[in-house]
């Protein structure tokens, strides 16, 4: 198994989307998602950032099942709930199945969605930013734990990225095997939390 770990500075339940008994990662972290390194079994850590005052502590955990192109996602049966309503519930409103190709001219389609600008307008940033990406994964073995992230034994932190960039190549192997073992012995995989931004809303 391959491992990948980064900071998360926002938590809004968009990136990563751990509703409906999947999570998926579609937008945002496109090297990992494009990564020609990640494969099926990887694991994904998101570790909280000092401006969610939350250093070290774990936000989530997925292992990738499932690798799927936007088009794929779009179209699956299995995520139309995960197509944004900004005037629906939050869950609706950061949904991530945001992008497609237009049926006639192939360009791609932003949906009006948190990525978007006001009233539907496109982003051009987030829209170039989401589908260098190529990939949305998906996963059923996941732990979200948002606003009730769980403090990372001191004997595991080598699995956290210190710096801005994702760690993968230097994540010890050993320590990342040890530390998925004490998760999943500790846990049953689910959600734990809400989205740590959600309290913006309340």
């Amino acid at each position: 198994m391959g491992y990948y770990s980064y900071k998360i500075e926002h938590d809004f339940g968009l990136a990563p989307n751990p509703f409906g008994g999947y999570c998926t990662l579609a937008v945002c972290k496109g090297d990992i998602r494009k990564s020609k390194r990640l494969k099926i079994g990887d694991w994904i850590f998101g570790t909280g950032s000092a401006k969610l005052k939350n250093l070290h502590f774990l936000v989530y955990a997925m292992q990738v099942e499932e690798k799927l192109t936007f088009q794929q996602y779009w179209d699956d049966e299995r995520f139309q709930y995960k197509k944004p309503v900004l005037n629906g519930s939050l869950v609706k409103m950061y949904g991530d199945n945001i992008y497609h190709k237009d049926v006639e001219d192939g360009e791609w389609i932003q949906e009006d969605s948190a990525h978007s600008f006001a009233e539907g307008k496109i982003n051009g940033d987030h829209l170039d930013a989401d589908i260098s990406g190529e990939y949305v994964l998906i996963s059923r073995n996941f732990f979200y734990f948002g606003d009730q992230a769980i403090k990372i034994p001191t004997e595991f932190l080598p699995i956290c990225s210190e710096g801005r960039n994702v760690k993968s190549i230097g994540i010890p192997k050993d320590d990342a095997d040890r530390f998925v073992e004490w998760l999943q012995g500790k846990y049953e995989a689910g959600i734990f939390g809400d989205p740590i931004n959600w309290k913006q809303h309340k």
